[in-house]
């Protein structure tokens, strides 16, 4: 103020600005050279796994950093170190999914048998399902992911603990999408996810919904993932198959997904993801709830979706003799018969 005022009260300075160029504080990284250097030690040498880097075991939160600079004989603030981390181009990012672990050599070319399979079976007018299980979901008054609209203040009051009810259980949705209509059907058990509630959701939908839509239907084209209750090596789900064969009369051919790439299952992206939508940040308080948000689910591209819930009790561990397995009328292709292979209806069954 002394700078600026004369005794008439007048500027005594009358260039454009109040300060001579270059005045002012430094920057840190002027009066500390090293600043910048050893940070980027820092950062990158916890991400190489240095160990000697002192965030090595540690979050590399802006306060640890700073912490770990003064270690070293820096005098930095924690939000100086977020500025410094921005001007040498890091920003806050979280973990990507991109490895799928080891990759089966046959991989695309099975992806490409499952897509000439299901436009051979469109072109002759014949029915192709996606079936995968949705992930099983705690039934009660428990926090469910995502946001919901609520007044401001007023968010849904759940309970602190997950520990499941032991009347309610937990909800098992085993769905059937039909990749030609952008239909699905769901059921919903309360026992286990087993081959037979599989299978028997399967028949559901084809009672219900896909022989009124298929009435000269001969064979049927399911693609499914290579684990879980539908796997590629369950003896259950293909006898199962087999006595539904025999029960609808159709010839049922099987495409398994390779290991590791149940993500490209139709169900999961044109069907579950649209369900989990519909019920983000909902309690799913009862099976009731369940029934109806799954069969509320809606898109823009016309998807419907018919659910019942399934009460049957499945048991696990049942298994499958040689005897008992030899009675399917199996037959493999080719081109890796244990991810592709079709099941015949038995004559006189």
């Amino acid at each position: 103020m002394r700078d600026l005022n004369i005794g008439s009260g007048e500027v005594a300075v009358e260039s454009d600005g109040i300060r001579h160029p270059g005045g002012g504080r430094k920057r840190l990284t002027e009066l500390d050279p090293t600043l910048s250097q050893d940070l980027q030690a820092l950062v990158e040498a916890s991400t190489r796994g240095d160990p000697e880097s002192p965030l090595q075991w540690t979050c590399k939160s802006t306060s640890h950093l700073a912490k770990a600079l003064g270690e070293l004989g820096h005098e930095v603030s924690e939000r100086s170190v977020c500025t410094l981390l921005h001007s040498m181009g890091y920003s806050l990012q979280a973990n990507r999914k991109t490895h799928e672990g080891k990759q089966h050599e046959d991989r695309d070319q099975q992806f490409r048998h499952i897509a000439k399979q299901v436009k051979a079976f469109h072109q002759r007018h014949q029915p192709v399902i996606s079936v995968d299980a949705k992930k099983k979901e705690l039934v009660g008054n428990y926090k469910n992911a995502g946001q919901e609209w609520h007044a401001k203040g007023q968010p849904e009051m759940v309970n602190v603990y997950d520990f499941p009810d032991k009347v309610q259980g937990k909800a098992l949705p085993y769905g059937v999408y039909d990749l030609q209509q952008n239909q699905g059907w769901v059921s919903v058990g309360i026992s286990h996810d087993t081959a037979e509630l599989a299978t028997e959701t399967i028949r559901r939908w084809w009672d219900e919904m896909g022989k009124p839509l298929y009435p000269e239907a001969s064979e049927l084209l399911i693609t499914a993932d290579c684990g879980g209750s539908n796997g590629n090596r369950v003896r259950l789900w293909k006898l199962k198959l087999q006595e539904l064969a025999d029960t609808l009369g159709l010839r049922i051919q099987v495409c398994h997904f390779p290991p590791g790439t149940s993500k490209w299952n139709k169900i999961e992206h044109r069907m579950f993801c649209h369900i989990s939508q519909n019920w983000r940040g909902r309690p799913l308080k009862s099976r009731s709830i369940i029934v109806n948000l799954i069969s509320h689910t809606t898109t823009k591209q016309g998807l419907k979706i018919r659910v019942k819930l399934d009460k049957h009790d499945y048991k696990t561990g049942i298994k499958v003799g040689e005897t008992e397995f030899s009675t399917i009328v199996l037959e493999k292709d080719k081109f890796h018969g244990e991810w592709n292979y079709r099941i015949h209806p038995r004559e006189g069954v």
